[in-house]
């Protein structure tokens, strides 16, 4: 099963899509940076997922902070595609950041990436 954390201003409305997906193998969690960052750090989560008004990385920042920028990408006000997004996956993120008005369309896509991988 797929771990994945939710947090940021949008932390429930992203969890909602996701779920509402029916994607096999992913488990969502409504969160919070500093959980998400904990639960990170003691391999209880595989992705996080975080919103914020700008998607430049508020709801990121605790995560880059403990974490390391190498784990984690903002996606600003850009909307990746599906093969940008099966990309930044294999390169190793696992900790995402996007604004809470593409809540709509990134939390699909973002998911539907996760869910075609390999179980971490």
């Amino acid at each position: 099963m797929t771990k994945i954390l939710t947090g940021g201003v949008g932390k429930t409305e992203v969890a909602q899509t996701v779920n509402t997906l029916g994607l096999d193998g992913l488990e969502t969690t409504v969160s919070n940076d500093m959980d998400a960052a904990m639960k990170f750090r003691a391999g209880q989560a595989d992705y996080y997922l975080g919103t914020c008004h700008t998607g430049a990385g508020a709801s990121l920042g605790v995560l880059v902070g403990l974490l390391g920028q190498p784990l984690c990408h903002t996606f600003g006000r850009s909307v990746p595609t599906p093969d940008e997004v099966a990309g930044l996956l294999a390169d190793g993120k696992k900790v995402f950041g996007f604004a809470i008005d593409q809540i709509d369309v990134i939390a699909p896509i973002m998911a539907r990436a996760i869910a075609a991988r390999p179980t971490p």
